[in-house]
């Protein structure tokens, strides 16, 4: 298992975690991860690469050893904005390789298409973006956030770090005792009362009010000048939002269609969490396209 060093930055009045692999002086490649997740879950893609790599990955705001902002509700853009701090922090005058895993992968292709000329090559890991919305829905889902906001949600504890690592694998059934006990131990912390909690804020699972305006996402996506890396995993449910599996593949199709210079990828017999299932197809296929 490759080593890996943490360090904490400024960004935009947060203590921002950022996770390094590699030697400083080699190429850098950026990895943000998704929702609920943290940034050592690239671990086992990274040991996988064979070229000597800068590896770069932040937790957001909120996940992992990042501070928590002291909000109620956490908001989009926010993302955005903390990664063109990042970027400008490591890489303040080179284009970038950037990658990014489910809220991550929207994150950076949409960045990619508001900051084009920052980013050399793009890969997209499952980030397909959300359902679909017509103005209609925003009163029922401002209410539903105001209802929310009178009733925070919380966040189990876990007697053991091993009950952390076996609901790990209660959500992905193809992950390894050996792997789910690694995640286990970056992706919780045991708190005063010897209760593993999962670092992540509960603000985190809040309905936003903000409705997704798929068409402004796709005018981002546009934008985007780098050529960009689509990769999905063959038995993954995350359109399953969408609708029927047929139906969702037109949509997904339909949206694929809008970024310029594309090339698509399927991993075989990997979930959502690909970079978990196949590290060592998905290390080959970014390599591939980096080169």
């Amino acid at each position: 298992m490759k080593f890996s060093r943490s360090e904490f930055i400024p960004v935009r009045g947060l203590q921002y975690h950022v996770r390094h692999w590699g030697n400083e002086d080699a190429p850098k490649l950026f990895m943000v991860h998704g929702w609920m997740d943290v940034s050592a879950s690239f671990q086992f893609v990274v040991d996988c690469l064979k070229r000597d790599w800068h590896v770069i990955a932040p937790d957001w705001r909120g996940f992992g050893l990042t501070k928590n902002p002291g909000v109620d509700s956490y908001w989009f853009a926010d993302y955005l904005g903390d990664l063109d701090a990042i970027l400008s922090h490591y890489s303040p005058d080179a284009p970038v390789d950037l990658l990014g895993h489910s809220m991550g992968g929207n994150v950076v292709c949409i960045y990619s298409g508001v900051r084009p000329e920052r980013i050399r090559k793009l890969i997209n890991l499952e980030g397909f973006g959300l359902p679909s919305t017509h103005p209609e829905q925003a009163p029922k889902r401002y209410s539903k956030w105001l209802d929310e906001l009178r009733d925070p949600p919380g966040m189990r504890a876990y007697s053991t770090q091993a009950e952390v690592a076996a609901r790990l694998q209660k959500t992905n059934p193809r992950l390894t005792d050996e792997r789910a006990a690694f995640l286990a131990g970056h992706w919780s912390a045991q708190n005063a009362r010897g209760e593993w909690e999962i670092l992540g804020d509960p603000a985190h699972k809040l309905s936003s009010p903000i409705l997704y305006r798929v068409d402004e996402v796709l005018a981002c996506w546009q934008a985007i000048t780098a050529p960009v890396l689509w990769v999905e995993a063959d038995d993954t449910e995350a359109w399953r939002w969408m609708g029927p599996k047929e139906k969702a593949r037109v949509e997904i199709d339909r949206r694929i269609k809008f970024i310029p210079n594309v090339t698509t990828a399927m991993i075989n017999d990997a979930g959502h969490m690909l970079h978990h299932d196949q590290p060592q197809a998905l290390a080959t296929l970014i390599e591939q396209f980096l080169d």
